[in-house]
């Protein structure tokens, strides 16, 4: 699909100001929507929507087709007589502004939620006309829908028997009884007669999320604004996408992966990377016609406009480790799907606007089935400045604006798993900083001056100018680099644990002078 040039700005709700705890698709995301357009940008780029598990990674979901609860607005639920104005009052442990604290806002919000969706259940004032559409919203989501509300009913009483036991076997194949575990479809209509509102609660509260979501969508999308989706390419162990989908994964009778997903050993880690995602089974899926990759895109284009696939090398090749390994050094790769499987969902959605996620060691082969697909690959430009390179082969990296080979690319100042731009300026050495201010600035630049540059936020705008004019057909920048923000704000340093996916931005960060430069540039560059 052609691309229209275009720029936007990259964050995701959770980092809304506003609300207590955590952002939310409620007023705080259609305050930022009306920033956006202040900013004369067309583009709101976030990361995935599903609700997420242990360590809070919005691509270690337990669901790649539902909302993240989280998300849900409380005062919206409030308006619409689900709750009242008592029942959300945040008690002390829950933090006004700041970083979200996840475990303390599971703690608080989901039993509110559940209370919520209960009371649509069951009240006797719910109007006729959102008993009808919720019925609509289960039967069009059935699909998915009934698995992950049966998931994640079972799942909340086996975690808790699993965490007074045994909490490293509490995923649904170590802990769950055999007939449920396997997906036994008596087990599971047993379990339902017995826990009805409590599965029909985890439905309520998906129909809460998907109204909300689609009436900010909406209102986006009026105001010239695309929202752009991202999915992984691969789905948690610990999933409803998993435990219901079974002969479609590389597992074992029991339900155990036999090889999970990494990356090999390379410059940065001499172990590899062992994600430990269930592998695909591609030649049942292409079997059955990729159905279940068809419904998953399907949903992703309910929620948002265009589309980011996180490592889209493998779909070309994937490196696959045995389960028994602790680190990724002894696997091997594995042909993936091809062309094939983007032919076949071309052939039953249409032509998608899909970025691929091209970054890292990528081979001739990778760039081939990219070009082949018509998709937009991904150009990063704090990865455009090796001294190294710059010395051997004359500022020949392809990550730098005047490098770029063609105008079908996405670029960026930086994504969710960098440095923010200001914290990486002010950790480069004099060298790399030298490189980069001279490039930047176009003259020559002592390390004083540079410096300088740097401090007072010079080098970062003339940065994100930089990508905004480039070529590239999209122009994406993170939320913490307009801002200014120091690596504080960084949203996500990958393999480690703690603090990512914590941050929020602050009400006084959506800056009118902000908005007012954005919009210059964008006009100036074409993008408005």
């Amino acid at each position: 699909m052609k691309f229209e040039r275009k720029s936007g700005v990259l964050l995701h709700p959770t980092s809304l100001p506003g609300t207590p705890g955590i952002g939310t698709i409620g007023k705080p995301a259609y305050d930022f929507v009306d920033w956006l357009t202040d900013a004369g940008q067309s583009l709101w780029q976030i990361l995935p929507l599903g609700p997420t598990g242990y360590g809070d990674s919005p691509y270690a979901s337990f669901s790649t087709f539902a909302g993240n609860p989280l998300l849900i607005d409380l005062d919206c639920l409030v308006e619409r007589g689900w709750l009242s104005k008592k029942d959300i009052v945040p008690p002390e442990y829950i933090k006004k502004t700041g970083n979200v604290d996840f475990g303390a806002v599971v703690w608080w919000k989901i039993p509110l939620l559940k209370k919520a969706a209960e009371n649509f259940l069951t009240g006797k004032d719910i109007l006729q006309e959102d008993v009808l559409a919720f019925k609509d919203f289960c039967k069009a989501k059935k699909s998915w829908l009934n698995d992950y509300a049966l998931f994640m009913s079972i799942k909340t009483v086996y975690d808790k028997k699993a965490a007074e036991e045994k909490p490293e076997n509490s995923i649904w194949y170590a802990y769950w009884p055999k007939k449920l575990a396997l997906h036994d479809e008596a087990a599971l209509a047993q379990w339902y007669k017995e826990n009805k509102i409590d599965v029909d609660s985890y439905k309520v509260i998906q129909f809460f999320f998907d109204q909300q979501w689609t009436s900010l969508k909406k209102y986006a999308n009026e105001n010239g604004i695309s929202l752009i989706g991202d999915i992984p390419i691969f789905v948690a162990p610990d999933s409803a996408d998993v435990w219901s989908n079974q002969s479609l994964f590389q597992l074992a009778r029991d339900g155990k992966p036999d090889c999970v997903a990494g990356v090999p050993p390379d410059y940065f880690c001499a172990d590899g990377q062992l994600w430990g995602n269930p592998l695909y089974d591609w030649k049942k899926m292409k079997d059955d016609g990729y159905k279940w990759w068809i419904a998953r895109i399907k949903r992703v284009f309910e929620l948002t406009d265009v589309l980011r696939i996180d490592h889209f090398r493998g779909f070309e090749a994937y490196w696959s480790v045995p389960a028994t390994e602790k680190t990724a050094i002894n696997g091997k790769w594995c042909p993936g799907p091809g062309v094939d499987l983007f032919k076949t969902i071309k052939s039953k959605l249409g032509d998608l606007p899909v970025i691929a996620e091209d970054l890292g060691v990528i081979t001739d082969e990778v760039r081939d089935l990219r070009d082949k697909c018509g998709f937009p690959g991904m150009k990063v430009l704090q990865f455009a400045f090796s001294t190294d390179e710059a010395k051997a082969n004359g500022m020949t990296n392809y990550f730098l604006p005047h490098m770029y080979d063609t105008d079908n690319c996405v670029a960026y100042t930086g994504t969710h798993d960098n440095d923010t731009l200001q914290g990486w300026l002010m950790n480069l050495n004099d060298e790399q900083l030298i490189l980069v201010a001279q490039y930047i600035e176009g003259c020559e630049l002592d390390v004083k001056k540079a410096k300088g540059l740097v401090s007072s936020g010079k080098l970062r705008k003339d940065m994100i100018r930089a990508v905004i004019a480039s070529s590239a057909v999209y122009a994406i920048v993170p939320m913490q680099d307009i801002t200014g923000a120091d690596n504080s704000a960084r949203m996500n340093t990958p393999a480690t644990t703690g603090t990512n996916w914590t941050w929020r931005m602050d009400k006084k960060d959506l800056r009118a002078s902000d908005a007012y430069w954005l919009s210059f540039i964008a006009g100036l560059y074409g993008r408005d």
